[in-house]
């Protein structure tokens, strides 16, 4: 009961804005650490709001998708931002010329990933004595990020290959003495990948002080599975289901659902819960005491799979095929909350939910989730205002897989359109008219906070939807344009803040 009190205490009426790092302007292709962050900090100030969510900050993987990163741990190396590179003279001016593009287009991953490597390494090449023997010590003193450089360093030199595809056997099994001949051939790029991550993390860390200066505080992302060529998999075979070549014989998924007629086949391979149990958890307790020093608060990306799973047959070509399996259920989420009674965990509770899911919620006492876009199929629906059962909530009008508040609209069943007009007391048929209305419904809800996308304050479309579920390219791009955070618009989400008690 102690440890409850506690988490209530972190989660007071309040309001936040959804905006990733990926989408905060830039000139450099991506959304960094540097000016253009500490920039929207100031404008959530302004705005009254004491929240900022973002999502999974991992260097991304298949699809570009920060859900599918190559290590649960490390941060993405295109949020380190040039600018601050440049001022410490590790940059010239020539160098960032090159990496410039125009403000406000699309992120161009393929552009990324062929040119912000070599740029990292001109500047790695600069670095004095005293930065290299820092970074060195910071690897030295993190276990994860010794295997995740010696695991980018041999998949550079198989040519990018999945770690499964590598083509000696010990390397591919983590054999010690294999890994240990690589260590001393690969001691450069080693020392790269690992520069390369302290000096996220610098940046990371000088960026959360800043906004935490502000009274605000940042959401992040766990995602609920990593990927089968990550470094976590590689290093840690024991802690998933793989066969003797380290292959999944079930991947996880989704079924058929609001957002794919065929459920969404993921992929990634399957945790060996009892295997974890027996050992305490200690791989979730190593994970989650990492996204602790990211974050103020932790997003428990698809909760459901806690109470159960979907498990799908390796090979399969839909995820029509799967079926329901345990999850690990309050022996992890109990050791979760006892072990990190500090942190604010809040249980993504979407999708098909049964009532083992609604119950494992009400067992570990986290905060649910509530989406106003999926409110408006008639007065039952329990994501509608009226029908929370009390505060302990977070309503959203839209989450990352939604698309924007203007888009839904646009988008809606005419019977969804004339509800939601009706019962948010709007008479145009304007989907910007709306979007507003939406934005005021949620500030006025009795959820303890109230999260928009950014893109909903600014009144956008669809064009400025950040992912289609189901859809494997194309997603993770949107950036928004600069100077679209002035002070009118602060002012304006102030006051609708102040009006209904969440500044």
């Amino acid at each position: 009961m102690t440890t409850q009190r506690k988490r209530e205490s972190n989660m007071e009426r309040s309001a936040g804005i959804l905006l990733p790092i990926f989408s905060l302007p830039s000139a450099y292709g991506i959304g960094s650490l540097g000016r253009e962050a500490r920039e929207f900090a100031n404008f959530l100030h302004r705005a009254g709001q004491r929240w900022w969510q973002i999502q999974p900050v991992g260097p991304t993987g298949a699809g570009d998708s920060p859900y599918a990163s190559v290590s649960t741990f490390a941060g993405n190396a295109f949020f380190i931002d040039l600018d601050t590179l440049a001022q410490r003279g590790l940059l010239t001016e020539q160098e960032l010329a090159s990496a410039r593009v125009p403000q406000g287009g699309r992120i161009d991953y393929a552009a990324l990933y062929e040119g912000r490597e070599a740029l990292l390494r001109k500047a790695f090449e600069r670095i004095d004595p005293a930065e290299a023997e820092a970074a060195r010590l910071f690897r030295e003193q993190t276990p994860w990020l010794r295997e995740y450089a010696l695991y980018l360093a041999i998949k550079a030199r198989f040519g990018g290959a999945a770690w499964y595809d590598w083509p000696d056997e010990a390397l591919r099994r983590h054999e010690p003495a294999a890994l240990e001949r690589q260590k001393a051939e690969l001691a450069e790029d080693i020392a790269f990948h690992t520069w390369v991550q302290y000096c996220f993390f610098t940046q990371w860390e000088s960026l959360k002080t800043y906004v935490n200066g502000l009274g605000i505080r940042i959401i992040g992302d766990l995602p609920i599975y990593v990927s089968l060529d990550s470094a976590d998999v590689w290093s840690e075979r024991k802690e998933f289901l793989l066969d003797g070549r380290g292959m999944p014989g079930k991947v996880a998924g989704v079924p058929p659902d609001y957002f794919c007629a065929d459920g969404q086949l993921w992929g990634n391979p399957l945790y060996d819960w009892k295997a974890m149990k027996q050992d305490g958890f200690g791989w979730w307790i190593r994970r989650v005491e990492g996204a602790a020093r990211l974050f103020d608060a932790i997003r428990l990306d698809h909760f459901r799979a806690f109470a159960s799973y979907w498990a799908v047959p390796a090979g399969a070509k839909t995820a029509r095929e799967g079926a329901w399996e345990q999850g690990p259920g309050m022996d992890l989420l109990g050791v979760l909350t006892s072990w990190f009674p500090q942190i604010t965990y809040i249980a993504e509770d979407l999708g098909i939910l049964t009532e083992d899911v609604h119950r494992l919620r009400k067992d570990s006492g986290l905060p649910g989730m509530k989406v106003l876009e999926f409110a408006f199929s008639g007065p039952d629906n329990a994501y509608l205002p009226h029908q929370y059962p009390d505060s302990r909530c977070i309503c959203y009008t839209g989450t990352h897989d939604n698309d924007t508040a203007a888009g839904w609209y646009a988008s809606a069943t005419p019977q969804e359109k004339a509800y939601a007009r009706k019962y948010l007391g709007v008479e145009r048929d304007d989907a910007q008219t709306v979007c507003r209305a939406l934005l005021r419904a949620g500030q006025g809800s009795i959820a303890e906070l109230f999260v928009a996308q950014m893109q909903d304050y600014l009144g956008l479309g669809s064009e400025a939807r950040v992912n289609v579920p189901g859809v494997p390219r194309g997603n993770w791009s949107w950036r928004m344009e600069p100077g679209k955070t002035t002070d009118a618009l602060a002012d304006a989400i102030r006051d609708l803040t102040h009006t209904f008690g969440r500044c």
